[in-house]
């Protein structure tokens, strides 16, 4: 049981190759920081890992199955759950907040799972009726994180999730994170150039090189 890249490498369209062989592991219940100096590919390790891009050789297994971005396009609910810097990334521009999250939460478990999850974040009733530009980033950062974990996903994904939010803000969302990764037991990955964060958060760290 883990999230693993196994001897993967990536180029990118101009030829530029950014890795080679590259393996690593994340267990159930780990936080484990990626840290590089910047443009060493840590955004790219990300979606790789989630399955937004596709590595030219070698390959991303979540508890032993493949992690495929074709189920995405399928609206399959992945086992690894991405959280962007930007979170206007994870809605649909044209679509108001509550019905983006409808379709992901559906009916059911998934349905009182994301109810749960918006009281946990503080989200208020009257944004879901907005569209996202009509948010803040820490509005709209609530609504991705209940977004990312009202599907139950074994793994998680932060990469600078917080990064443009404002020291209180980052510190609540940080909070009720590790609560809720620490009774759910699911597996993190998280990108941040802050040395604070990393060490009150992380319980390993796995350097690029």
């Amino acid at each position: 049981m883990s999230l693993e890249a196994r001897d993967i490498s990536f180029r990118y369209p101009c030829g530029c190759e950014l890795y080679r062989g590259l393996s690593l592991s994340v267990e159930p219940g780990e936080r484990v920081a990626l840290t590089a100096p910047s443009g060493r590919g840590k955004t790219t390790l990300c979606q790789l890992l989630a399955g937004y891009l596709v590595p030219a050789s070698g390959c991303v297994l979540a508890d032993g199955g493949p992690v495929r971005p074709i189920a995405r396009l399928r609206g399959e609910a992945s086992p690894v759950q991405l959280l962007p810097q930007h979170p206007e990334l994870a809605f649909d521009p044209q679509v108001r907040l509550g019905r983006s999250l409808g379709e992901v939460a559906g009916v059911g478990e998934a349905c009182a799972r994301a109810e749960e999850l918006l009281g946990s974040f503080g989200v208020r009733e009257e944004w879901l009726a907005r569209r996202p530009h009509e948010l803040s980033g820490g509005e709209l950062m609530r609504l991705a994180m209940v977004r990312a974990l009202s599907v139950r996903p074994r793994y998680l994904i932060a990469d600078e999730s917080t990064a443009m939010l404002d020291a209180v803000t980052q510190a609540e969302l940080w909070h009720v994170l590790m609560g809720l990764q620490e009774r759910d037991g699911w597996g993190l990955v998280l990108v941040s150039h802050s040395p604070a964060l990393v060490g009150r958060v992380a319980t390993r760290r796995v350097e690029l090189r």
